[in-house]
């Protein structure tokens, strides 16, 4: 994953997170994670554990997956 997508991800998580005014303890308990899996993942560190990213994103209905992106010569 590259350093965009990763923030991406983390501000998507920080921001529905906060929305939802829950704590970083609560969404991973929701999640089934830890609390520092969510600061982590919220600060956009690299991971490498997609799994557990989608158990994160799972909580507000979303999961990764691949799309199709824009073609460079368009």
């Amino acid at each position: 994953m590259t350093k965009e997508f990763e923030e991406t991800i983390g501000t998507f998580v920080r921001d529905r997170r906060k929305a939802g005014q829950m704590t970083q303890r609560e969404l991973g308990e929701l999640a089934a994670v830890g609390t520092r899996f969510i600061s982590e993942l919220e600060r956009g560190k690299p991971s490498v554990r997609l799994s557990v990213v989608n158990k994160v994103l799972a909580v507000f209905g979303k999961s990764l997956g691949i799309v199709d992106a824009p073609r460079q010569d368009e």
